[in-house]
């Protein structure tokens, strides 16, 4: 049997981690959800179920990959065997389609990006009168189908050196590269005339949102899906440690640097959309249609859109990456393939299927919602209960205490067991009654 592939370092797992957490949401989503629910109150809501939720939930995933030394379907299969049952890997295809199915929007996505930087590089927003006429024109078009063809070639070229020679390796030069940009970016959006209203949307707090149970549900969403749990994603990364890394401690550093991120983003963006009179509260055209007016008007608007759509090809690339190995480590593992073969496989696979949804907005706004509002939030719960119950909580306790310099304590148990569980299902359930909270 061929020898899994390892990660180099720990502080290559961390990064490799902090660039599958840190994605798009942490751009488009996390800045406007602070400013609309509260601001700095938000922040209450929001940190505390990141630091216990989401804290809980990559130490499981982490834990669970490194136990069974592999993907979902096979961890999933091997656990039902000790319980002398044999339906496991069935439940195991589950969060790997979740996953894989993020991969094949999520690739059309980081092909904008990649459109957009090309705009930046070659000063082309300066041209565009009618911005969301524009992004209507190549969005759902058939002109976005070369952009989309080539984020996955980049991700297909990244993910076939494999993890240590790629996926290592270039997270170690993106992600350290992705916090300086948005550093600079920082420096210049909070000296724009106008920005304080922007900092005060961002920092004072509204506590009378607190008192609306949809304030703590956005933050519910957002902390749970920005760690990117879902039952396979991170548990695959767990599944390339080494016995004595600290599963804690880098499950806390994942965190924190994915909660740095989505801040510096937030301060980046919305001090810069009040300078300029435009709106905070956009959504997800925030990202393709205020931010590039933003650079129209900046003093100094060419280098800085460089800069910005950069660090978010940076930030693309780094959760493409992440979504990518899971189908690949899966079809490696199942059918004993090359690694080179699988990603060619894989890369195909989600270009032929999103070949319908890069023609229409439509389709593509199906498909998302119902891969993000039902199979990932379902694959997270599934692996809860399988890590938790049927592998036993104890079990767990000790996956995740090997090589740790401060293990979890006895008293852990019931909470990841009862609490965590119980809150993964209570967000499948609230994501199909709001229609998505991720």
């Amino acid at each position: 049997m061929k020898e899994r592939e390892k990660w180099d370092s720990k502080m290559g797992f961390i990064l490799a981690c902090v660039g599958a957490a840190i994605g798009l949401g942490n751009i488009w989503m996390f800045p406007w959800r602070l400013g609309s629910y509260g601001g700095a109150a938000f922040l209450i809501p929001y940190l505390l179920f990141v630091f216990t939720l989401g804290w809980t939930g990559l130490m499981e995933e982490f834990a669970f990959g490194r136990d069974q030394e592999t993907g979902a379907i096979s961890a999933y299969e091997n656990v039902f065997k000790e319980k002398g049952m044999s339906f496991g890997s069935k439940f195991g295809i589950l969060p790997v389609l979740g996953v894989t199915g993020v991969f094949i929007f999520y690739s059309i996505v980081v092909g904008w990006i990649l459109k957009y930087f090309t705009l930046s590089v070659t000063n082309s927003f300066v041209g565009i009168e009618n911005m969301p006429a524009f992004f209507g024109s190549f969005a759902g078009n058939p002109q976005s189908i070369f952009w989309h063809a080539l984020a996955i070639i980049l991700t297909l070229l990244i993910v076939r050196l494999g993890v240590k020679d790629g996926i290592e390796k270039m997270n170690k030069i993106m992600m350290p590269a992705l916090f300086l940009l948005l550093i600079i970016l920082l420096f210049r959006s909070l000296t724009l005339p106008g920005a304080k209203e922007g900092l005060a949307f961002l920092l004072v707090p509204d506590w009378s949102k607190l008192k609306d149970p949809i304030t703590w549900v956005m933050a519910l969403g957002q902390s749970f899906f920005t760690v990117s749990l879902g039952g396979a994603a991170m548990l695959v990364y767990g599944s390339y440690l080494d016995k004595d890394s600290d599963i804690p401690t880098s499950a806390f550093q994942t965190a924190f640097f994915n909660t740095i991120a989505s801040l510096l983003a937030a301060f980046v963006i919305i001090p810069a959309v009040f300078a300029f009179g435009l709106d905070p509260k956009a959504g997800p055209p925030l990202l393709f249609i205020t931010i590039p007016k933003v650079f129209q008007q900046m003093p100094g608007g060419y280098i800085f859109s460089v800069i910005f759509f950069l660090s978010i090809i940076f930030a693309g690339l780094s959760s493409a990456i992440n979504l990518m190995e899971v189908p690949v480590e899966a079809l490696i593992d199942r059918l004993n393939i090359s690694r080179k073969k699988s990603v060619l496989i894989v890369g195909l696979g989600a270009f032929l299927v999103g070949l319908p949804l890069d023609l229409s907005m439509a389709r593509f706004g199906a498909f998302a919602d119902t891969v993000t509002i039902y199979l990932v939030p379902l694959g997270a719960v599934l692996s809860a209960v399988i890590f938790f119950w049927i592998y036993g909580i104890g079990n767990a306790r000790e996956a995740i205490n090997e090589g740790s310099s401060r293990p979890l304590w006895k008293i852990w148990e019931p909470y990841a067991k009862y609490i965590f569980t119980s809150v993964a299902l209570l967000v499948l359930v609230l994501g199909v009654l709001f229609g998505g909270i991720g």
